[in-house]
């Protein structure tokens, strides 16, 4: 009988575990007694220069040539599907962020309204979605290194170093080059960083502005038909695809604690970083798609500086690309890196993993040690998996973490509805429940290996909380 009791009450305990909510108010700022916080010095413009080049550079750069062969033309609506999506969530996003400007982005919501537990599976999603995403990006610069050395020097890094595995390559060495140059950013502090980075972003958007308005001259209707070769399953296998190119609407909110103004600052950046985001996408995947047959993009490496050399007959405007590219892969690289070392800040804090992550540089006023941890484990991943595993699995880290995000919002207004919001998702609850749904349609679109990595991932998790989170948790401290 003892043993039985004993049994029913250890139940009790992991159910009150899992269970247990960070306490919010009004005035929501996580901290921890004698550790150092992080510094407030990114405003409006930085912050959303900080989501584009988080956004901006994956899906254009890198994915197009592997997405419209799923889709051909029709990748125009697996763009704006994707965009809807994200315009639900960052609608939700806003709300969230105005409520808690708490760093840690959708885990930290996750906490404060689904309980421990979820919380840190969203966290495991999110820093799967960040490292994957960096590796994913990095992969590409190799690709666009080499347009640019073909056309200044006339060599080309050989195949074996400078592409992912299953296309040739066995060790991407320009991708351990870029994410080390990233990590010695990072570690002067998130002031340089984010100037730096605001440089690379006005650049990349100039580039793809050049883009398109030079494809446009080459602009064949004809190449728009048939739309759908591979019909809407395939619109919608495309849209799972790219959807980790609005990764950047996370990243803006993982700076809550570094954002002057946040309750104001914050739904400002991610409506607009949205807007902006989308626009460039549009503008650039059309004209792309107008300039050369779809079936012409499988297999293209560099595609947009292919596409430009191909227009014009001349070297210099592929180049001109090329060198934005490499620039812009760079920012989203750097920014996505940024992101998941905040979220493991904030988990660090808490008491979910080991205060190594938590630790900040009293110079810099930045978690130095984290960004080194972060920086070996996203270059072994570029250097070593192929793309389109990466691709797939940022997407479900991605969608899993705004799923979250949209069912934060319904439980704070159930909740909290007393809680200072700067900003309320209109039409609720329409907004969220439609934004829950979008996320749950293109999970279910994503290949059937993208579950079983996922399901790996999610079960080391569990084993991780179980074995040391929900002892060292904070709040089972009191």
């Amino acid at each position: 009988m003892g043993s039985v009791i004993g049994s029913d009450e250890g139940r009790s305990d992991w159910r009150r575990a899992v269970l247990r909510r960070k306490p919010v108010s009004p005035t929501a700022q996580d901290t921890d007694a004698g550790a150092r916080p992080l510094e407030r010095s990114i405003g409006l413009f930085r912050l959303v220069m900080l989501g584009v080049g988080a956004t901006v550079g994956t899906g254009i750069f890198v994915i197009l040539s592997a997405a419209v062969p799923e889709a051909g033309p029709g990748i125009l609506v697996s763009f704006v599907l994707a965009a809807v999506t994200a315009g639900l969530t960052a609608l939700c996003y806003a709300e969230l962020a105005s409520a808690l400007p708490l760093s840690g982005s959708s885990y930290s919501y996750a906490y404060a309204t689904l309980g421990e537990l979820a919380a840190f599976l969203v966290g495991a999603c999110l820093l799967l979605e960040y490292a994957v995403a960096a590796s994913a990006i990095a992969v590409g610069w190799g690709q666009y290194l080499n347009e640019v050395f073909g056309a200044l020097i006339g060599w080309t890094m050989p195949d074996a170093i400078s592409q992912p595995p299953g296309r040739g390559g066995y060790v991407n060495l320009p991708a351990i080059v870029l994410i080390s140059l990233c990590t010695l950013l990072l570690l002067r502090g998130a002031a340089e960083s984010t100037a730096i980075n605001a440089v690379l972003v006005v650049l990349k958007l100039a580039v793809l502005v050049f883009f398109a308005v030079v494809a446009l001259t080459a602009f064949r209707p004809a190449n728009l038909t048939p739309f759908a070769p591979l019909g809407l399953a395939g619109i919608g296998t495309a849209a799972s695809t790219i959807f980790f190119s609005y990764i950047g609407l996370d990243t803006i909110s993982t700076a809550s604690e570094e954002v002057r103004d946040p309750a104001r600052t914050l739904p400002l950046g991610i409506l607009l970083s949205l807007v902006i985001v989308t626009a460039i996408y549009l503008l650039v995947a059309l004209a792309g798609i107008g300039a050369q047959p779809w079936t012409h993009f499988a297999g293209q490496d560099a595609g947009l500086a292919v596409i430009l050399r191909n227009v014009t007959g001349t070297a210099w405007p592929a180049l001109v690309l090329s060198i934005g590219a490499v620039a812009s892969i760079f920012s989203v690289t750097l920014v996505t890196m940024y992101g998941q070392t905040r979220i493991l800040f904030a988990m660090s804090r808490d008491g979910l993993l080991p205060t190594l992550f938590q630790r900040v540089d009293r110079r810099t006023r930045s978690p130095n040690a984290n960004t080194l941890v972060v920086a070996l484990f996203v270059a072994a991943l570029a250097a070593l998996v192929p793309l389109d595993v990466l691709a797939n699995l940022t997407s479900m880290g991605t969608l899993v973490a705004f799923s979250a995000v949209s069912l934060g919002v319904v439980i704070l207004r159930r909740t909290r509805p007393d809680l200072p919001r700067g900003f309320r998702v209109p039409f609720y609850p329409l907004v969220p429940l439609a934004s829950l749904a979008c996320c749950l349609a293109l999970i279910a679109a994503l290949p059937r290996d993208t579950y079983l990595l996922f399901a790996i991932w999610i079960g080391a998790a569990l084993v991780i909380y179980a074995a040391y989170s929900q002892r060292h948790s904070r709040l089972a401290r009191g």
